[in-house]
């Protein structure tokens, strides 16, 4: 009984052993995200930025409390997007500086992912920038730049950079373009020249490398503070609606069915869709077509005494304690 018992419980944690240590199951899909995070300042005084908003001392009482309150509920959000896997590259806007990304990645939710950090300082005038996270075992950058938004018509005139990657994304060559275009302060209209002025920006970029790569996958990403239909987005940028047949060197914006429904990411007088995913033909029949785009989930949202549900901001004229005016918006990519 010995001789066959033995060899049996020797086969037995073996197999243990194999499964213990196995290699990870490949994922069928990879999440992309981007959001708008909302002024996510640390608590302390950047001579040479406009933070005075966000000191200890300010209306908002913007202290550690409140700051790592701000981190842990970001966090929260990231990591519910996709509920199989943390996202792969997840682009960001409204971030003062590299610490509060550091602090960011290393939060309780976020650490197992492993994030590593995309960024450089821009001479935006509010001292916020964008950037990218990834996660290094699905993304390793080659290149990184920052494009620099300038404004001939006003040249004192500083917004932020559009944040330029290119990266081998699996076994692909991918080109990714984080965006925060002007804001509409001042009304619309008085504001569109800098936000058409972003648009060439990004235009000439992109018809740069569709001169020099053969249909270069390419995903531009970010908060344009316009809607898909306006001239900006849809004639100066050429970001399309998603009809088929798809040309892989064009350009599509896959938030035009969503702006067609009355949806949004932001809530200023009405929903708004400015937080957008704009990709290159060639990347349309690798999309997850089934997915909602827009990450709207009750405890994002505040109810007005209308009825009204809005996201839940962190701050206004007085200090709110939600996660961000903005909702995130994300796409998955099936890899074949």
């Amino acid at each position: 009984m010995k001789k066959i018992v033995f060899p049996l419980l020797m086969s037995v944690l073996f197999l243990l052993i194999i499964s213990c240590t196995k290699k990870p199951v490949k994922q069928d899909s990879y999440t992309i995200v981007f959001y708008n995070v909302e002024n996510l300042f640390d608590t302390i005084n950047d001579p040479d930025k406009d933070d005075e908003y966000f000191l200890p001392n300010s209306r908002i009482e913007w202290n550690t409390e409140r700051y790592l309150r701000k981190l842990d509920m970001l966090s929260e959000v990231i990591s519910a997007i996709d509920n199989n896997h943390f996202p792969s590259l997840v682009g960001l806007a409204e971030v003062e500086n590299r610490l509060v990304l550091n602090d960011l990645i290393r939060t309780q939710r976020l650490k197992k992912a492993s994030y590593e950090i995309i960024h450089e300082e821009s001479s935006d005038e509010r001292g916020i920038d964008v950037a990218l996270l990834y996660r290094k075992e699905h993304f390793s950058p080659l290149y990184s730049n920052n494009l620099a938004v300038t404004f001939p018509f006003d040249p004192a005139n500083k917004t932020r950079d559009i944040l330029y990657v290119k990266g081998r994304f699996l076994n692909d060559t991918i080109h990714i373009f984080i965006n925060h275009w002007p804001s509409r302060r001042g009304g619309q209209e008085q504001s569109e020249p800098y936000r058409i002025q972003a648009a060439r920006t990004l235009r000439e970029t992109i018809d740069s490398l569709i001169r020099t790569d053969q249909n270069p996958m390419i995903i531009a990403m970010g908060d344009f503070n316009d809607e898909p239909a306006d001239t900006s987005v849809l004639w100066v940028l050429g970001a399309n609606k998603h009809d088929q047949p798809f040309w892989e060197d064009k350009l599509y914006n896959l938030m035009f069915e969503k702006y067609e429904q009355d949806k949004g990411t932001l809530y200023w007088n009405g929903w708004n869709i400015y937080d957008q995913f704009i990709v290159s033909g060639i990347l349309m029949d690798r999309l997850d077509r089934n997915n909602e785009l827009i990450f709207k989930e009750e405890w994002l949202l505040y109810e007005m005494k209308d009825g009204t549900k809005i996201p839940n901001r962190t701050a206004g004229s007085s200090y709110y304690g939600g996660y961000s005016d903005h909702l995130p918006v994300y796409i998955r990519i099936n890899i074949q």
